[in-house]
């Protein structure tokens, strides 16, 4: 539990009478033993002002932080961009502090006379900042200036001068010469709003120092605080994303041992050690997406190394998301079966794979390519992130079944039987049940599969084909990317009855980020993927759940955009109080023992 103090946070300081009377090694000893080193103290950074040439920072702002349980952690304003992705590396929130106004033109708009005085270089460094946090899902609170540079980052306007916007019927928002740590007005906040729940009430009062404010919020915030004026004071980011701004200065009351401003530090200190304690979890374990669609990018000229733009998943994405190891698959559209196209399936899988290797060759200083548990296992050790290849789709095959002991020995873990459509092997469930479930060759494959030790993954395929494939392995399957059809009526997804059976088999259900498999209506949110995460545990049980989030295949939902933000899924699971072994599980641990048990079946036959 996080402690906040209701005392100036340097009442319990040392106070040094003379200088002939300190001593420094026993203070330094009492102090390591007073305070034993603690994992759950995060690290606060907090943006700096700039004037003159110098650093600068307000004492409230790092007192509030230090009151509230965190690590401050100024962030100068340098203008080496490079070093930002480091920083965030070492902060577990981020705090967007009050100054000067925001030079207009990074919005579209030139300057008026009541614009106030602007600084490019702090502007670069806190929007560029900005757009990393919230790209990571690290936990962000806007202050004054914070909330607009929070606005204009992402997508959303300022005013440059309210008065000049909204005309003079307006509250005096600036309250000098008054105190800062004085209320001078209040804030209207929304009922069912974060800020309403942290402060136990709809409205509260303020001080205020400021001549701009948002006109209009970015996309995927609310406006959830207005002044009696109307002018915005608060804007939130929507589906429990950890990011609010506020327009006034909460961190001045501290200086006066008010606390009533503390709920906001202690609430963005309490995200910040769910992240940490997130970062911690995946450096230790093997964090594994077992089904992305990246390949498909290949012929747009993905760069595995670079940063996309694009695509969901890269390196820098893995970095930045605690992911190890990610499943790319070749993905084969159904097609025709006649002999000509068939074979064009296979050539086209053989590129895909090829382009899988050669993003891998291209960057071997920190990737490798694994087929194998023990491979994954020393990628880890060796701090290089893991790829692994999978076929989605078993048309890639053709009827030539002796490509899958060929693509077993380019080092292919499993293959999606089919996909949206019936194919030679089995009905696919979004299909014309053409077979009634598995073919006759179908249960060639299934056979063929086991004995070479490729993984069967039942994704997309007919109920029907399911329940044959079980009968017909002797070895568990898993589906890479599905969700519950109890939550979702979709035909792809699963019901519980097979979502039982897969775990009495011993195998693993792999739920899906893709949005149409989470929701019937309307854009989906990581709080619907964790949903569909939990039913899954509740019907199949923690060993037999994972996540496949079907990335670059139209995957993602709000609040969980990209790889880059995979910390927050396991945010969410500590929030639910899942344990450090139950999210090993879930991120890799059941998958990896699907496939443990797959490869050592086959190699002692």
């Amino acid at each position: 539990m996080l402690k906040v103090f209701s005392a100036h946070p340097f009442s319990c300081s040392i106070i040094f009478a003379a200088m002939d009377k300190f001593d420094l090694k026993g203070e330094y000893t009492a102090l390591h033993s007073k305070f034993p080193v603690c994992a759950e103290c995060p690290v606060v950074g907090i943006t700096a002002n700039y004037r003159d040439g110098n650093a600068m920072l307000a004492e409230a702002y790092y007192a509030s932080v230090l009151a509230a349980g965190g690590v401050p952690f100024i962030i100068p304003p340098y203008a080496g961009r490079e070093a930002l992705v480091e920083t965030l590396r070492h902060v577990d929130a981020v705090i967007l502090s009050g100054g000067a106004d925001i030079d207009p033109r990074y919005m579209g708009e030139e300057p008026i006379p009541q614009l106030g005085s602007v600084n490019s270089r702090r502007d670069e460094q806190e929007l560029m900042l900005t757009l990393m946090a919230v790209d990571r899902g690290i936990p962000i609170l806007g202050i004054c200036r914070g909330i607009q540079t929070l606005a204009v980052a992402l997508g959303g306007a300022v005013h440059q001068d309210i008065y000049t916007s909204l005309g003079n019927n307006l509250l005096k928002h600036d309250q000098e010469p008054i105190e800062r740590a004085v209320a001078t007005h209040s804030v209207n906040l929304v009922p069912g709003s974060r800020l309403a729940a942290l402060f136990g009430k709809e409205c509260i009062d303020v001080n205020t120092f400021h001549h701009q404010a948002v006109s209009v919020p970015p996309k995927g915030f609310e406006v959830t605080g207005t002044s009696p004026d109307g002018v915005i004071e608060a804007i939130e980011a929507v589906c429990g994303r950890p990011i609010i701004g506020v327009q006034w200065h909460p961190e001045s009351f501290v200086m006066n041992n008010d606390t009533c401003m503390m709920p906001l530090f202690g609430w963005l200190v309490s995200e910040a050690v769910f992240y940490r304690r997130a970062k911690e979890i995946h450096s230790s374990i093997i964090t594994l997406d077992s089904h992305c669609d990246t390949p498909m990018l290949f012929e747009q000229g993905y760069k595995f190394e670079e940063r996309s733009s694009v695509a969901l998943v890269d390196l820098h994405k893995m970095n930045d998301g605690g992911l190890e190891a990610v499943t790319m698959v070749a993905y084969i559209p159904q097609g025709e079966r006649d002999t000509a196209s068939l074979s064009a399936a296979t050539a086209k899988a053989d590129k895909l794979l090829q382009g899988i290797v050669h993003c891998v060759d291209c960057n071997s200083d920190s990737v490798v390519l694994c087929s194998t548990v023990q491979e994954l296992r020393q990628a880890k050790k060796d701090r290089k992130k893991a790829v692994m290849c999978g076929i989605e789709n078993g048309y890639a095959i053709g009827r030539d079944i002796s490509n899958i002991e060929r693509y077993r020995s380019m080092g292919v873990v499993y293959i999606t039987l089919c996909h949206n459509g019936d194919n030679d092997i089995c009905d696919s469930a979004r299909g014309m049940a053409e077979h009634g479930g598995l073919s006759d060759f179908g249960v060639e494959v299934v056979k063929e599969m086991n004995r070479v030790g490729m993984v069967v993954d039942l994704s997309h395929a007919a109920e029907s084909t399911f329940w044959q494939v079980l009968e017909q392995s002797t070895v568990p399957v898993v589906c890479s990317h599905s969700s519950c059809k109890s939550l979702c009526n979709h035909p792809r997804n699963l019901t519980d009855d097979q979502m039982k059976a897969l775990a009495a088999n011993g195998g693993v259900v792999q739920v899906t980020m893709y949005e149409g498999f989470l929701r019937e209506s309307g854009r989906a949110t990581i709080d619907d993927f964790i949903s569909h995460l939990e039913h899954a545990i509740e019907v199949a049980g923690i060993d037999h759940v994972g996540i496949g989030t079907d990335f670059d295949g139209d995957g993602a939902v709000v609040g969980c955009s990209s790889a880059a933000q995979l910390h927050s899924v396991t945010v969410e699971l500590l929030r639910r109080g899942y344990s450090e072994s139950d999210i090993e599980k879930i991120w890799g641990g059941n998958w990896l023992r699907v496939i443990g048990v797959v490869q050592s079946s086959a190699r002692n036959l």
